[in-house]
């Protein structure tokens, strides 16, 4: 019996809107099995196709987000300032095409306006609450975010709070942030 390959493992990302800013933040962690790889991994990135600014946080594998991310700006591209529309017809191509329906990876993209997780099983998810998390600490992230959203604390100041929590708990993310807000 052939032993599998361990997989990479481990990432957690947030995205919170709240008072008119949504602050996507991801860990810097990447695991192979039980050994961490990299602590400084950037897995929120800032697009601009176009001119127009989205947000986007991948979990999942890194060749595969970024393929994903790359299909993204090209979809933006086609329907500039439409975020919804750009989302639907990456998770379509995403579920329907040989090529994109093997990739591990999901997404959480925001234009500062809308928050969406987009999944490989042709999901566009708008949370609820303004809060969603990924990944493998994703729902230490959100439950943590969801308890503190109706607190005085700003829509960053959640998402790193919320991300120290994770990091405490999940193995496979640490406390090495990358951060980026958008407001609209």
């Amino acid at each position: 019996m052939r032993k599998e390959f361990p997989g990479w493992h481990g990432t957690t990302i947030i995205g919170v809107k709240k008072a008119g800013t949504v602050v996507v933040a991801g860990d810097g962690q990447v695991s192979l099995g039980d050994t961490v790889i990299k602590g400084s991994a950037r897995k929120v990135r800032r697009l601009s196709p176009g001119g127009y600014d989205v947000v986007a946080g991948f979990a999942g594998s890194t060749a595969d987000a970024f393929t994903l991310l790359e299909r993204l700006e090209s979809k933006l591209e086609a329907t500039p300032g439409q975020l919804q529309r750009a989302c639907v017809a990456l998770a379509k191509d995403w579920r329907t095409d040989k090529y994109l329906q093997k990739l591990e990876a999901m997404l959480i993209v925001t234009d500062g306006d809308q928050i969406y997780v987009i999944t490989g099983a042709g999901d566009v998810l708008e949370p609820e609450h303004d809060v969603t998390a990924i990944g493998s600490g994703g729902n230490y992230a959100l439950a943590a975010a969801r308890g503190m959203m109706d607190s005085d604390r700003s829509a960053e100041q959640i998402a790193r709070d919320a991300m120290a929590i994770a990091a405490d708990i999940c193995v496979y993310t640490n406390g090495n942030l990358t951060v980026e807000s958008i407001s609209k």
